[in-house]
């Protein structure tokens, strides 16, 4: 491991994991229990559980479980060495690795890297829009907009010059390869020394943490086509799964457990500079679902904001399923669906002022609502196929909703909307589904494929025993001291108790027992994963010396009830054969002796 153990533990020695865990889902005190509804599966129930004591979470319902590290790596795609980095900067540790540089640590390392350079080029185009004569006409189409020198500093919005060369020159010379440059997506494929973003307004990218990792630019007249340009994806950015302006809208979406969703960069600055600051907007892509988890780790329900084209129209009804599949409520702001033309939020921001946008996003309906009013545009309800085919446009919808319930009042609004029998409605659907043409069955096999395939442990006395120990062995190692004394590993014949005894050995050897040495030290995953799941569900929170000391006195009862049957079945062979039974009468009387003494011990 290329992270020195010394490090890992003071990391994990260090960490909060409420506060970690709580940056990704919505913790709440449940009892004395720390729940939520699983980031790893759709679920409206909360299973997801976190043991701040012993830093591990475990979800009841698909069955995944771990420690704090593996939950950042799973959240956040991270290799381990990425985690800890993470963890380590949260924790104030300084990250130290073992000699030799692992392949892993290079990777992280080149990630840190990159990140770095767009920290700089960011800083750069930010410095030569606000400073330079060649950022002067951008910085002018930026206030024709109304946009406030606060909120261009709030965004470090920036400019990138005509020159295709500059750039590659300038960072030469502070020192970066070559190489390293023509990896770095800043530019050309084909003429590396050409930068990818010329003569354009400049959309710093940054994840959830506040660090660039990629740009968007906007041309500037004379120049319209491509009208915007996006960083390809990379080692430290993923379109898919990133949203503009995620780091400066996060604790507003926190706050009113809500988000706005906008079409883009500019209508999302414009929200913003009106003091509606949890506005976010996808990258070039239609919102997908990777992002609708991403904020469904801190809000319930997500407002659409897009285009009243026909494009914007479409994207807001794919928009308002992939919600609906990460079970997140959905409004749509401003529109009926029907085709009526309205003005963006940057444009409503130059016309009418922050006033006029604070109004206007006030103005929601609800998804089914607007499903009805843009089926209504689309088809003629004075055919009869023309209103089945209406009908039918809401059904991708109604596979989406998995309460029975809501579905139920959704088809009788849909029944009321097109003036037809919710029976009808019903039996439409019902063969619609027969016919295989199932999202929502789709979501069930991914829910399906997404669970933790268990093994099923044999659970018995020695088994039981051991994870009682496991439970306890952080804030009480001497509980593993008296089993150890009381029971060699001789005496345990399940293979999983086995295997924790001896992960017990390996983690005593290695200086600490805890609960994460003891995990670090498994091999078996479904070992792993069950005795997280034993952590999170308290049965063995209460009194773990009675159990201990019942299980050690329990284990040897049995041992000795099994040895002393042997004797009698040997005793009763030798009785027949003719054979001295004197030896074996002592030693019947000596297991005697011990049983009373078992069943004397309190």
């Amino acid at each position: 491991m290329p992270v020195k153990e010394t490090c890992k533990n003071e990391i994990i020695n260090r960490i909060d994991a409420l506060a970690i865990i709580g940056e990704y889902v919505k913790l709440e005190k449940i009892g004395t229990t720390w729940k939520a509804c699983c980031p790893f599966h759709n679920e409206k129930t909360p299973s997801f559980t976190v043991n701040p004591d012993k830093k591990l979470y475990y979800c009841f319902g698909c069955q995944k479980g771990g420690d704090v590290i593996n939950f950042v790596m799973e959240m956040d795609k991270l290799s381990f060495v990425e985690a800890l980095s993470l963890l380590a900067k949260k924790t104030g540790v300084s990250l130290q690795f073992e000699e030799g540089r692992q392949p892993q640590e290079k990777a992280a390392q080149h990630k840190d890297e990159l990140a770095e350079l767009y920290q700089r080029v960011g800083g750069l185009f930010h410095y030569i829009l606000l400073n330079k004569p060649e950022g002067r006409p951008a910085l002018e189409y930026i206030k024709n907009r109304a946009i406030s020198d606060e909120t261009i500093a709030k965004f470090k919005l920036g400019y990138a010059p005509a020159s295709g060369r500059w750039l590659f020159s300038f960072l030469q010379k502070k020192g970066y390869s070559p190489e390293f440059l023509g990896s770095s997506g800043l530019f050309s494929s084909k003429k590396t020394e050409f930068a990818f973003f010329r003569h354009r307004l400049i959309f710093p990218i940054n994840d959830r943490y506040g660090k660039t990792v990629a740009f968007g630019g906007r041309a500037l007249p004379p120049d319209t086509i491509p009208k915007y340009l996006n960083s390809s994806d990379s080692d430290v950015y993923h379109k898919g799964e990133t949203l503009f302006a995620i780091d400066i809208a996060m604790p507003e979406i926190r706050a009113k457990k809500e988000a706005i969703i906008c079409e883009g960069y500019m209508d999302v600055i414009a929200l913003h500079q009106a003091g509606i600051c949890n506005a976010v907007a996808p990258l070039g892509t239609a919102f997908t679902g990777e992002q609708a988890q991403l904020l469904k780790r801190w809000a319930d329900r997500l407002l659409l904001l897009f285009d009243m084209d026909n494009a914007g129209q479409n994207a807001a009804v794919k928009a308002i399923l992939t919600c609906r599949k990460a079970n997140l409520e959905c409004k749509v702001i401003g529109k009926n669906g029907s085709g009526q033309t309205y003005k963006d939020p940057a444009d409503i921001l130059l016309q009418e002022g922050q006033e006029g946008l604070t109004e206007f996003v006030k103005n929601t309906i609800i998804d089914v609502e607007f499903l009805s009013a843009r089926s209504k545009a689309l088809f003629n309800l004075h055919d009869s196929n023309g209103k089945a085919r209406a009908v039918a446009y809401l059904f991708p919808f109604l596979e989406t909703v998995e309460s029975e319930v809501s579905r139920e009042s959704c088809i009788k609004q849909i029944a009321d909307e097109f003036e037809v029998v919710p029976e009808s409605v019903r039996k439409d659907f019902s063969a619609y589904l027969e016919k295989g043409s199932s999202a929502f069955g789709g979501e069930r096999e991914r829910q399906k494929n997404n669970q933790v395939s268990v093994r099923r442990l044999q659970m018995n006395d020695e088994l039981f025993l051991l994870i009682a120990v496991f439970v306890h062995c952080g804030i009480r190692p001497e509980l593993f001291s008296r089993l150890r004394s009381a029971l060699p590993i001789e005496e345990f014949t399940n293979p999983d108790a086995k295997e924790l005894y001896l992960s017990f050995e390996e983690a005593l050897r290695n200086g600490a027992l805890t609960t994460d040495t003891v995990l670090s030290s498994l091999r078996d995953d479904a070992l792993k994963n069950y005795l997280i799941s034993k952590c999170a569900s308290g049965e063995f929170s209460q009194m773990p010396e009675q159990i201990v000391s019942s299980g050690i006195k329990r284990i040897k009862g049995k041992r000795l009830e099994q040895k002393r049957r042997e004797l009698i079945s040997e005793m009763l062979k030798a009785k027949q054969t003719g054979r001295n039974l004197d030896d074996l009468l002592s030693e019947k009387m000596f297991i005697d002796e011990r049983l009373q003494e078992l069943e004397n011990v309190n």
